[in-house]
């Protein structure tokens, strides 16, 4: 393995070096200005997914419809697809990334990764069915974090491949588990915090350059994804509040009356309105509703989609006018009471003024939404990101605290430009 830096030995590692030999080779379909060639080619994929979450048995039940457009000039005989869930599975994953020395300091829960025969911890996908779109079954083989489905013939140039899965799994607590998706228990309340991230099968990049994207989810890696439309049903509790990659759809139906009414109004507001305010968030936490809603949202032309839901959400919401494309894009917060003093003040006019300046240094932002959720940690998705950011429990906080916050949603609501679109 060669080292690609021009100049190994220096001190500021390259960072302005020309890329030189790191670049593939440019040819019909990418040209060495960095510009799409004239046969340049990008695969689609569009999802259709029912979710159920089950907060009383932290299950997410999921099936999908995918539509694959083959826009490459290649016959596929086969398609791959991410099960990133699978990471959190200590027999469906093999673990390999993890090394075996053990730290000075380690908990019980990590301790037990050591444990041999392994023992099943129950979490990471079950596959319950994987047919065509007439409902044949397809032959699969599950390596890890990654799917191969054998199509039933070639996949020409100009085709679509349309099929199903249907599958659950346990939601891991990622505080105690670590990952970028799980839950958050509330002991003080009861409640949960569901963060819903990387939690569907989905296709790997297929391109020119690489062929398919067969690389497994170790954890912390990033990959390229295919571009698509979506059209997700979340049914979840009735006292939960949802928000996602893409726009609601049927708002008028999930939401309140006077809810429904102040997210009117927050379309043309110029500070911050509340759409579910305080109270009614300290109201829902007490409620644990038996009843269930199902929230629609779509998107359009988006490489990933991320959901949260908790009874616990306060949600505030106002425009951001972007000149340079004439969009107005809806910036909000969505955030437990621990944060309501942080967040109320500043994450949605943060939200706003990253949208605003990133679209003049780099490009218009081209979504409708734009949205910060405060759930103790940091992950970026297309119109949704994860940040940190709870006061003191009298309300209280630092300047560390607050600038650390408003650092981190700019951070990751710019990621909506790198690497969500660009």
């Amino acid at each position: 393995a060669q080292n690609h830096q021009n100049n190994p030995g220096s001190n500021h590692g390259n960072k302005f070096e020309q890329l030189g030999t790191i670049l593939p080779t440019p040819n019909s379909y990418r040209t060495a200005s960095g510009a799409p060639g004239h046969e340049y080619w990008q695969q689609r994929a569009d999802y259709e997914i029912n979710a159920y979450l089950d907060e009383e048995k932290l299950n997410l039940k999921g099936s999908e419809t995918i539509t694959y457009y083959n826009n490459s000039p290649d016959e596929l005989e086969y398609l791959w697809l991410q099960l990133d869930e699978n990471d959190t599975s200590n027999t469906k994953d093999a673990g390999y990334q993890s090394s075996s020395t053990l730290a000075k300091q380690i908990s019980s829960d990590r301790l037990k990764a050591t444990e041999l025969p392994v023992k099943d911890n129950g979490f990471g996908i079950n596959l319950e069915k994987v047919t065509d779109a007439n409902g044949n079954a397809l032959s699969y083989v599950v390596n890890k974090t990654m799917m191969r489905i054998d199509l039933p013939k070639k996949l020409k140039k100009g085709e679509t491949f349309k099929f199903k899965i249907d599958w659950n799994y346990n939601i891991p607590d990622r505080m105690k588990q670590g990952g970028r998706g799980g839950y958050e228990f509330f002991p003080e309340d009861g409640n949960h915090l569901f963060t819903m991230t990387q939690w569907y099968p989905r296709l790997c990049v297929y391109s020119d350059n690489q062929g398919w994207q067969n690389h497994q989810f170790t954890g912390r890696g990033e990959f390229t994804l295919t571009f698509g439309n979506f059209k997700v049903n979340m049914n979840v509790p009735a006292d939960h509040i949802v928000a996602s990659t893409g726009s609601g759809k049927n708002f008028s139906e999930v939401l309140t009356a006077e809810q429904f009414a102040r997210w009117q109004k927050a379309q043309n507001t110029k500070e911050p309105i509340e759409i579910v305010t305080l109270d009614e968030a300290k109201k829902a936490e007490n409620s644990k509703s038996k009843n269930r809603k199902t929230w629609t949202f779509e998107a359009e032309n988006v490489r990933d989609f991320a959901w949260t839901s908790s009874r616990k959400f306060i949600w505030d919401a106002m425009p951001q006018l972007i000149e340079e494309n004439n969009n107005k894009v809806m910036c909000m917060s969505l955030y437990p009471k621990e944060a309501y003093n942080l967040y109320r003040k500043y994450s949605t006019k943060a939200v706003a003024h990253t949208i605003k300046t990133y679209s003049e240094f780099t490009i218009p932002y081209p979504y409708p939404v734009a949205q910060s959720i405060e759930a103790s940690n940091g992950m970026e998705y297309p119109m949704i990101c994860f940040n940190y950011g709870r006061t003191e429990k009298d309300g209280t906080y630092s300047e560390g605290i607050k600038n650390g916050m408003i650092g981190v949603i700019i951070h990751e609501v710019g990621h909506n430009f790198f690497p969500m679109i660009i």
